[in-house]
């Protein structure tokens, strides 16, 4: 017997129109959710639609989430097209790089408003409408759990998002919402692209992943889709590390232990 659509649980996720947010939409609808794609780009975001309009049922929303009114518009936006909302997946974000000393404030205030304060705003409307079975999932990063080089409001943001979601774990658990932060190590999307193949991001990532090849936008889909869904539905207040193992270990491959070391100046400022 066919389910009926009204049925069918309801996800809404930001940064839906590429890299990560694109495929936890294809997946969240392959595996049953209807799903409101939130981004700016609005082309994508109807073509995304567009492609989908077969195996899912999927409305877009092109607004940029640091926006005034943005999260409420968004999840009014969810119910009133599905009339439930019972997943939030805060995927937005940005890449901004540079040390404490040369962040100055505009670029520390742009990471935390759309790091950080966007997906506290996002969180704070959706728990007014979900109901027990609901689940919110924060898409943080690797650089939340250790620090990173050249990496400092980015990593601040991403270890804020940790104790947002650990704050939501113990405020909403008992009213059956729950809260995960999945944290991806570096996955080829259009923000790491230009590096991806340079000589230093093979040495710092793929030289120091135990594991046999990269991580995908799938696999972080894989894991979204997982803790929506009713298989994962006592996975509360986790952090759970996607990165293959380069977080847990202290790993160089084979290339990397018998390199010939080349001895080099000290990077600028003293650092290790």
């Amino acid at each position: 017997m066919e389910r009926d659509p009204a049925d069918k649980p309801v996800a809404l996720v930001t940064g839906a129109s590429s890299g990560l947010g694109d495929s936890i939409v294809r997946r969240l609808a392959a595996g049953g959710f209807r799903v409101l794609a939130v981004a700016r780009r609005r082309e994508r975001l109807e073509r995304l639609a567009r492609e989908l309009a077969r195996s899912g049922e999927v409305e877009t929303l092109a607004l940029d989430v640091t926006s005034d009114g943005a999260a409420e518009r968004a999840v009014r936006a969810a119910t009133q097209a599905f009339g439930r909302l019972d997943c939030l997946v805060n995927n937005a974000g940005a890449g901004m790089w540079g040390r404490v000393g040369d962040t100055d404030d505009a670029t520390l205030d742009a990471m935390i408003e759309i790091g950080l304060k966007a997906p506290f705003r996002f969180c704070r409307a959706a728990v007014q409408v979900m109901g027990a079975g609901s689940s919110i999932i924060n898409i943080g990063s690797t650089f939340g759990l250790v620090g990173g080089l050249k990496s400092a409001a980015y990593c601040a943001t991403k270890a804020g998002l940790i104790g947002l979601t650990q704050s939501l774990a113990v405020d909403y658990g008992a009213r059956g919402i729950r809260a995960n932060l999945i944290a991806p190590g570096v996955i080829r999307t259009e923000m790491t692209e230009a590096s991806w193949d340079t000589d230093w991001f093979r040495r710092t990532n793929q030289e120091m992943t135990p594991f046999h090849r990269n991580g995908t936008a799938r696999d972080v889909a894989n894991v979204v889709c997982f803790l929506a869904s009713e298989e994962g539905s006592y996975v509360h207040g986790q952090v759970i590390a996607l990165d293959g193992g380069w977080t847990s270990t202290k790993y160089l491959s084979r290339e990397a232990l018998t390199c010939e070391r080349v001895a080099q100046a000290a990077p600028e400022g003293g650092g290790r």
